[in-house]
């Protein structure tokens, strides 16, 4: 059977994209291997040079925008006035409400991957009970199940 491990992104400048990735998002390497490095969070970075090489000197083509790692934060207004520390990152988009109450924030890591940071979902419940919003409600707009939102009442 066939077990999923991780994405891999391919980085033009490893030490670079290790030390945004450290930075800005707040993991930490688990394995350095040189061409390859393991992020605690489960996902990985392989040096375009040894990425091409693999996929035999095949094109890459960068920005693609059809995909992106996503981080959740607790804290999220608190990480998002940590990020204003870093006026060279580029933004897909600022802070944004889904339709589902969650507020998120999408922004280029070095080699254009996307990297989504949103809320998680029972913070955006709590946030939402908080603001007054009957459990029938909160429900309704997040679409979580009414058992579920009444944990947070």
């Amino acid at each position: 059977m066939l077990r999923f491990k991780c994405p891999l992104l391919a980085v033009t400048d490893m030490e670079k994209s290790i030390n945004f990735y450290e930075e800005v998002i707040g993991d930490r390497v688990a394995f350095d291997f040189g061409a390859n490095v393991q992020f605690e969070g489960g996902f990985a970075l392989q040096e375009m040079k040894k990425w091409k090489s693999m996929i035999h000197n095949g094109k890459v083509r960068r920005n693609g925008k059809d995909a992106e790692l996503y981080f959740e934060e607790e804290d999220f207004d608190d990480f998002i006035y940590y990020l204003r520390g870093f006026p060279e990152i580029l933004y897909v988009h600022g802070v944004e409400e889904t339709p589902w109450g969650q507020r998120v924030v999408r922004f280029y890591d070095p080699d254009f991957h996307i990297i989504e940071v949103g809320e998680p979902m029972d913070a955006v419940i709590k946030r939402l009970v908080e603001s007054g919003m009957t459990v029938e409600q909160v429900s309704e707009k997040s679409q979580y199940p009414i058992e579920y939102v009444k944990r947070f009442v």
